[in-house]
């Protein structure tokens, strides 16, 4: 049974997902502050959290960045839910903070437990082995997940990490955006296929890299993208 996080400061709406969650067959505990929510992340260990963006004291996103910058709890996946239209700046944010997807206010019940799913799945392994790729002076490391730029690490998020690994192995091939939905994301493209999800990966992605190596990401417009 998968335990799931809720911290929402709107008890009404807390309530209404833990049953919702709870009748689906997951294991629920929950808060309504995000300095609890560090407690319950280190001592109950839930397998993916669902979080508010606006919280009293320490709000989604700061929770969203004190998990990921823990080695003990940084593998936790979590999902960011906020009460306004979300811009490509704010979904970038908090992408670069670790959050694994987005859910605005209002939303349905059924969407949100498709996303907690996919989210779920384990993500994609495009390397048999643990051997390093080295390109343009940037080393891909799969043994411990880091890219290396002139001895630097780049901090990328998990996500970023899977998309720059399938551009990279497919070098030179266009990788159409359901494909990359499908091998990165996990998703079902009968269920899923927005591009904006992979197009803010993108260019979050290419902003890390810096332009010399980022250069390299080529978008084709209406199809997908590669690396060459």
């Amino acid at each position: 049974m998968k335990k799931i996080l809720l911290v929402d400061d709107d008890h009404a709406a807390l309530d209404l997902m833990r049953r919702y969650l709870e009748n689906l067959g997951f294991s629920v505990i929950f808060t309504d502050n995000g300095s609890e929510a560090l407690f319950l992340v280190r001592d109950s260990k839930p397998d993916l959290i669902v979080a508010d963006v606006v919280l009293p004291g320490l709000d989604g996103l700061g929770l969203c960045k004190a998990i990921k910058c823990r080695a003990e709890t940084a593998a936790v996946p979590i999902i960011i839910i906020s009460g306004r239209k979300i811009g490509d700046d704010d979904i970038v944010a908090g992408y670069e903070k670790g959050a694994d997807d987005y859910l605005t206010k209002p939303f349905s019940f059924s969407v949100l437990a498709a996303k907690i799913n996919v989210v779920l799945k384990r993500y994609e392994t495009f390397h048999a082995g643990n051997e390093k790729i080295a390109k343009l002076g940037m080393v891909i490391n799969p043994s411990d997940r880091t890219v290396t730029i002139g001895g630097g690490i780049v901090g990328l998020t998990r996500k970023e990490f899977d998309l720059l690994t399938a551009l990279i192995t497919g070098e030179g091939h266009l990788l159409s955006v359901i494909y990359l939905l499908e091998t990165v994301w996990g998703y079902n493209p009968a269920d899923y296929n927005d591009p904006h999800t992979v197009r803010v990966h993108v260019s979050s992605l290419r902003k890390k890299l810096g332009p010399e190596i980022g250069g390299h990401i080529i978008s084709v417009l209406g199809h997908g993208y590669k690396f060459e």
